[in-house]
C-alpha cells in the first residue's frame, strides 16, 4: 500500500535538520559579519520554499511500498534471455529472474516480455503487445 501523506510527512522530516542549520548559520553571518538581521529569516525562508518545491520531483522517493520486491516487478517489461517453453529466464530490470507463460506457448529468445503476475519466486509473463 503507497501511502502519499505520509510521503509529504516523511520528506518534511527529513528536511528539518537542513532548516536547523540554515536557521543557526543565518544567525551566525548576522553576528559575524553584521548582516542585517532581517536577512537570517529571509534566508531560511527561502529554504524552506526551495524545498517544498522540489517535493513533487522527490516525492516517489519518499513513498513507501509494504509489497514483497517480487510484487513490484509486476507491470514492468522485460526481455527473454532464453526461449520459455514455457518455463526459461527473463531479464527485467536487469536482473535475471525464472519465468514462465501461463498458456503452454512458447516465446523465443530476445522477446519483450511483461510481468503479468508472480508464482513464489517465478514471474508469470506474456508477450509485450507490439504498437504501430
Amino acid at each position: 500500500m503507497i501511502s502519499r501523506h505520509s510521503a509529504f510527512w516523511r520528506y518534511t522530516v527529513f528536511q528539518i535538520p537542513s532548516w536547523i542549520l540554515v536557521a543557526i548559520g543565518g544567525w551566525w553571518i548576522h553576528r559575524s559579519f553584521e548582516v542585517p538581521a532581517w536577512l537570517a529569516p529571509c534566508a531560511l525562508i527561502a529554504w524552506v520554499i526551495k524545498d517544498y518545491a522540489l517535493y513533487p520531483f522527490l516525492r516517489f522517493a519518499y513513498e513507501t511500498d509494504e509489497r514483497p520486491q517480487i510484487e513490484r516487478l509486476i507491470g514492468t517489461c522485460g526481455t527473454t534471455v532464453g526461449s520459455l517453453e514455457p518455463r526459461g529466464y527473463v531479464r527485467v530490470r536487469g536482473e535475471l529472474w525464472r519465468a514462465q507463460t501461463r498458456l503452454t506457448d512458447t516465446i523465443a529468445e530476445g522477446e519483450a516480455v511483461e510481468v503479468i503476475s508472480v508464482d513464489g519466486m517465478s514471474l508469470i509473463v506474456r508477450v509485450t503487445p507490439k504498437t504501430n
